[in-house]
């Protein structure tokens, strides 16, 4: 399982809302091309978003499934990513006294990212998810300048 933490300067509810947010999820998950469709009651648990992967005319259509959500603590999702397979996402809000601290834990669970799945292929999904946090911390804090 690759697991990777960050901390962000908002409070649980805003992290939240922009994580809840479906048409966000290509802005901030690493591969993710394109959001296609987001259902109506996202992210309510069963419900789908669609998306695409790759670089046009390479592009794989593929879909994350809400499994389980408690709004302003945790969200698990299976996130498809066609040729690599599912894998499951669990994150987790954890408010602190300047923010959230956010941890993402992603696990393959179906096909050949499970059966591939080694010492490093797990070092490059903790690159791969400390990018999407990174991303998802601009989301989230909204800088008016870069970081240095």
């Amino acid at each position: 399982m690759a697991t990777v933490s960050c901390h962000i300067q908002a409070n649980p509810d805003a992290v939240f809302a922009v994580l809840a947010e479906g048409w966000f999820y290509s802005n901030w998950v690493v591969g993710t091309s394109h959001v296609r469709a987001v259902e109506d009651t996202w992210p309510a648990a069963g419900t789908k978003l669609h998306h695409a992967s790759g670089a046009w005319p390479l592009v794989a259509r593929d879909e994350t499934l809400v499994e389980e959500i408690t709004p302003g603590q945790r969200l698990v999702l299976l996130a498809r990513g066609r040729p690599f397979g599912e894998a499951r996402v669990r994150i987790e809000l954890t408010p602190s006294a300047t923010g959230t601290m956010v941890t993402m834990h992603e696990t393959p669970v179906a096909g050949p990212g499970k059966w591939l799945h080694n010492p490093l292929t797990e070092a490059l999904l903790t690159r791969r998810n400390t990018e999407s946090l990174a991303r998802f911390t601009a989301l989230v804090e909204r800088h008016t300048r870069p970081l240095e």
